[in-house]
């Protein structure tokens, strides 16, 4: 009777645990129907997804051939063919379009007289269509998500496309960038590789399918001088000639009105200004290949970049930037932008010599200027300065002892690089209160450098 109470008790816990092991295969045969369904839903999505993906690459080249059709036309009746253009002048555009109207409109006050010698274009980068950016997402899974990012910073207002149409003088290109945006570092704004990607996309277009030999690089937020053309008419011969020059721009950083008295002088700086700048297709041919990501203008700075070549700026500006509300939100504007002096005193560039901007011969006369400034030194350099009534250097020691000068006079106090804004050499040169008086600050080895 044990025996066979033993032999039953051991069948039922055998019985029990078949049932047990059933259940529990069932439910993994249930959970694997349920992944077999969603893989296979998922499968459909992403071939409705690369069916998308199809339609919208076969969209974007006929979009693009239109776009090129439409410049093509509207390129041929702006230039003329017995003038070879001096420069292009491209207006780079983003969502602004009362900004861009300000802009155009200055232009065309003094283009009109020279437009065979300076065809305009305004560009833009094409508004991003949500099932484009639901492609990119699907692209995007599997990689580090925090670093993707899909917003479109430019030509995302359709009236800034509307206002530039509307301008019969002007060729319009439109940028077809479907790529998402991803950043180097968690938080950045993607609007400066937004930027950075639709300026290479503008200067390959116009220097290499359009082959003009110079362009002229502004924002949708600058108005122009009245000689501006002149004035980079001018500066082409040099830039053509001096291959110690990288490019020529209209801006001064210090161009506030406190700062500035002649019109007609121009410099040479180791550091670039941009805000208004022309550059040759060769400077071009050389920079594309290895254009950044992000931060263009910054890039430009780095003396492995520029390698010992300088920039042509003015005393006076030939740019005004107006736009306080942008990607750098403003920044500096109040202090640095708004009080700038946009150049208005009539000047024949045609009839100037500008020879003197010569490497050899600017580092001369530069040099004896320098040297020839009364030195001041000691803590109180602003006041000494302001009771002498003459031409001054003031000697900086490294970076913090020049920012220290620099706050005091009202100066910008940035470096890049290892370069103070506007410096040539070291030397960062200024009017004292808007008049002839010269400041200047000079660096450790600027002397030496100057062969002083």
């Amino acid at each position: 009777q044990v025996r066979l109470f033993s032999t039953q008790s051991s069948s039922s816990s055998n019985s029990h645990l078949d049932a047990g092991r059933l259940a529990e295969a069932e439910k993994c045969e249930s959970q694997l129907h349920a992944m077999i369904d969603q893989v296979s839903s998922q499968q459909d999505k992403i071939a409705a997804l690369e069916e998308m993906k199809v339609r919208q690459d076969e969209e974007r080249v006929q979009l693009k051939i239109l776009i090129q059709d439409l410049e093509k036309r509207s390129l041929q009746t702006l230039i003329n063919k017995n003038v070879v253009p001096v420069a292009a002048v491209v207006i780079m555009a983003c969502n602004r379009p009362d900004y861009l109207q300000r802009t155009v409109e200055s232009i065309l006050k003094y283009q009109k007289a020279v437009a065979s010698k300076f065809p305009l274009f305004i560009s833009q980068v094409l508004v991003v269509a949500i099932s484009v950016l639901v492609f990119s997402i699907f692209k995007c899974v599997g990689r580090n998500f925090l670093h993707c990012s899909f917003q479109s910073q430019d030509g995302t207002n359709g009236e800034v496309k509307k206002k530039a149409l509307s301008y019969t003088q002007i060729t319009f290109m439109q940028h077809v960038d479907l790529e998402p945006v991803r950043t180097e570092r968690p938080g950045e704004n993607v609007a400066y590789y937004k930027i950075a990607n639709h300026y290479k996309w503008a200067l390959d277009e116009l220097f290499i399918k359009h082959d003009f030999r110079r362009v002229i690089i502004l924002e949708d937020d600058m108005e122009i001088a009245p000689d501006f053309f002149d004035y980079f008419e001018a500066a082409a011969k040099l830039l053509d000639t001096d291959k110690s020059i990288m490019a020529v721009s209209s801006w001064n950083d210090n161009g506030q009105k406190q700062f500035v008295y002649d019109p007609k002088a121009l410099y040479r700086s180791d550091f670039f200004p941009g805000l208004g700048w022309m550059l040759t297709k060769s400077t071009w041919m050389e920079l594309s290949p290895k254009w950044p990501k992000a931060y263009w203008d910054d890039w430009v700075r780095l003396k492995e970049v520029h390698r010992d070549r300088q920039f042509i700026r003015p005393e006076v500006c030939r740019t005004y930037n107006f736009g306080e509300h942008g990607s750098s939100m403003g920044q500096f504007f109040d202090q640095y932008l708004k009080p700038i002096k946009l150049n208005d005193a009539h000047i024949d560039w045609n009839s100037e010599d500008l020879s003197y901007l010569k490497e050899d011969k600017f580092l001369t006369k530069f040099g004896k200027d320098v040297a020839s400034a009364t030195p001041v030194h000691g803590s109180d350099a602003l006041l000494k300065a302001h009771n002498l009534d003459v031409d001054v250097r003031i000697q900086y020691d490294n970076q913090g002892d020049f920012e220290r000068i620099a706050r005091q006079f009202g100066i910008f106090e940035e470096w890049k690089d290892g370069v103070p804004r506007a410096a040539y050499k070291g030397v960062v040169v200024f009017r004292y209160k808007g008049s002839r008086r010269r400041i200047y600050l000079v660096g450790p080895d600027s002397l030496r450098q100057l062969g002083v």
